[in-house]
């Protein structure tokens, strides 16, 4: 019984490596080579992460992006209420402070997209959002991403005041600091692109790796497991047969 059940083995063998098309059953079935899948797919795994960290932190820029151009927006139309606060020679000292209390509401809208904009409870515009590690490898090595600060303190437009001497200058500075960090953000997630194009590709690469090392060779298995089905039956007729010489030659006896 000992050979049929051997050959049975086999035959079990075969069949589970052919329907989940992994050969690598046990680590019976090669040591070496469990080993060296396991860590092959935990890289794979850490290159998949890394994708979608730098993603998310691609996410996270767009969300920053957009608040600055919401921000460049109230400074243009600031801009716009500058240049017409300079054309002194119409307006009242009453008309400037109407021109100043839109003034106000563009710099408090500035100042709420600032302190309020976020991504996962993180603040992205008040200056604290700086050299925030992108883990992209799966060493957990990667890349830091900064966001410019965006307060009215930062844009130099804290004291901004039509009423008084001002320069156009001030808001155009600000719109510059702006366009700036908007330019480095773009920077950041291009980086990013290239990040994961390589995490991706690497990925694909390995996983390839991985499937020569523990795949099922399913036209070979398939022969194998037709061999072992057959040596299988052979034990059998042959263990009948032995049991039948083996009654043959009892019943001769008596």
């Amino acid at each position: 019984m000992s050979s049929i059940s051997g050959i049975s083995g086999g035959t079990d063998y075969y069949s589970a490596a052919i329907a989940s098309g992994i050969k690598l059953q046990s680590s019976a079935d090669g040591a070496a080579e469990m080993a060296i899948a396991e860590k092959e797919r935990s890289i794979v795994n850490g290159y998949d992460q890394g994708t979608e960290n730098s993603k998310d932190a691609q996410n996270l820029l767009n969300v920053a992006d957009s608040a600055m151009s919401d921000i460049a927006d109230n400074l243009n139309r600031m801009r716009e209420l500058a240049v017409q606060a300079s054309n002194s020679a119409v307006l009242s000292n009453d008309d400037l402070k109407l021109i100043q209390d839109e003034v106000d509401q563009l710099k408090q809208g500035i100042s709420d997209i600032a302190s309020n904009t976020q991504f996962n409870s993180k603040n992205l515009l008040d200056g604290s959002y700086q050299d925030e590690h992108i883990a992209s490898n799966p060493d957990a090595s990667g890349k830091d991403i900064s966001i410019g600060a965006m307060t009215l303190q930062a844009l130099g437009i804290e004291d901004f005041d039509v009423t008084g001497d001002f320069s156009i200058d001030t808001i155009d500075n600000a719109l510059s600091k702006v366009s700036e960090s908007r330019s480095n953000v773009g920077a950041q997630s291009n980086a990013l692109d290239y990040a994961i194009s390589y995490s991706t590709n690497s990925s694909i690469n390995l996983s390839s790796a991985l499937s020569r090392t523990e795949d099922t060779d399913i036209a070979e298995a398939a022969s194998e497991l037709q061999k072992a089905k057959l040596l299988q039956n052979y034990q059998l007729l042959m263990q009948k047969k032995k049991q039948e010489n083996e009654q043959n030659k009892f019943g001769a006896l008596f």
